[in-house]
């Protein structure tokens, strides 16, 4: 199947053709006919499937063929996302689509001066992408309306709950029509996410693809059974040997992304952290300097990662293990993508063995054990 044969647009496959997308993904097959139908859609799509021009595609195409659109831009479509990193990176995808139309589009979020995204939404927009804090907070300010939107998507919906946003969401949901398109999209399914999905999609088309349990064929995975106070030294040995030019290292904790980046550092082994401490300016600073590759290691949590979407990703080191074991499957997820291969090596200590069982029991594989 050709994204043509998907009813999309000339310009709309001319701005993909200069991607190079060729083909459409299993998600996108699956979910962007029903969804120009005008389908409410319940995605089951993990990070990396090809998701964001799923729902973003559909969403322009509609947007294009309305004949009912005023001389004053009203806001057509809300893309709702947990994390910055994810609403800056559909934005971008949302910028290389619309390239030949005239669509307007935004991105808000906290953690940043409102004044600049205030004045963007001053001069009319048809898609706005945000994550919930900031968007009820310019909302309350008289900057936002929302009574227009003809689309709505609520994306990650379980790192959206992961995160304590269902509040803001419930707040969120009364100000919305309450005839429009709904496109819900989670990597995981559990009751909570059910049971939302339910309350707010009216006869959705139900979209699956890679599910949460799989982990891709390409990726070499091994486990290193250590102590804790070892994890360092067996860190700093895997990245001297191993010369990979792009290394991903996923922390429990903030406290630990710093302190590992401080001890690879020590070493001269270029690195960085990234989490929810860091101002937005770092973040993206220290993001773009590793998409760039002037940093070879980027020390991550699980929220802040969320979103991080780096071409050709060599290598994802677990310094530490998930509590959730389908993060596992979303953190190795991001090497291996486009028909290329990737690694991926979990640290084990003896406090740890338990979250590895759930891991296996999970993926219904077994990790083979590296040697120290």
């Amino acid at each position: 199947m050709t994204f043509k044969e998907l009813k999309i647009s000339e310009p709309l496959l001319k701005a993909l053709a200069e991607k190079g997308y060729t083909q459409p993904t299993p998600i996108q097959e699956q979910a962007i006919l029903p969804a120009l139908a005008n389908h409410d859609i319940l995605g089951l799509a993990q990070t990396g499937t090809g998701k964001t021009a799923a729902f973003t595609l559909p969403i322009i195409e509609q947007i294009l063929q309305d004949n009912t659109q005023s001389k004053k831009r009203n806001i057509k479509a809300l893309i709702l996302t947990p994390t910055r990193e994810l609403a800056i990176q559909i934005n971008e995808s949302l910028k290389d689509y619309t390239k030949y139309t005239n669509i307007r589009h935004c991105v808000i979020f906290g953690g940043v001066k409102q004044n600049s995204q205030v004045e963007t939404l001053k001069g009319g927009i048809d898609i706005l992408v945000a994550t919930p804090g900031r968007l009820l907070d310019l909302m309350s300010q008289g900057f936002i309306n929302l009574k227009h939107i003809k689309h709505f998507v609520l994306d990650e919906a379980d790192r959206m709950l992961d995160m304590g946003f269902i509040h803001d969401i419930k707040r969120l949901l009364p100000k919305l029509p309450k005839e429009k398109q709904t496109l819900f999209f989670s990597a995981t399914m559990p009751q909570s996410i059910h049971s939302l999905s339910r309350s707010i999609l009216s006869n959705p088309i139900k979209v699956e693809v890679a599910p949460v349990s799989s982990v891709i064929d390409t990726i070499d995975q091994f486990i290193y059974f250590v102590e804790k106070k070892e994890k360092n030294n067996l860190l700093l040995n895997i990245l001297k040997e191993d010369k990979k030019q792009s290394v991903l290292v996923f922390s429990r904790t903030k406290h630990g992304a710093d302190k590992i980046a401080r001890v690879l550092s020590k070493a001269g082994i270029g690195s960085e952290a990234i989490h929810g401490n860091k101002s937005q300016n770092t973040r993206q600073r220290t993001l773009s300097n590793f998409k760039s590759r002037k940093t070879r290691v980027l020390i991550a949590t699980d929220i802040a990662a969320r979103g991080i979407d780096i071409d050709n990703l060599e290598l994802v080191v677990n310094y530490d293990l998930p509590d959730v074991p389908e993060t596992y499957v979303h953190r190795i997820g991001r090497t291996g993508r486009a028909g290329n291969s990737g690694k991926a090596l979990s640290f084990c200590t003896p406090d740890e063995r338990v979250m590895l069982r759930s891991i296996q029991k999970l993926t219904g594989k077994r990790l083979p054990v590296a040697r120290i």
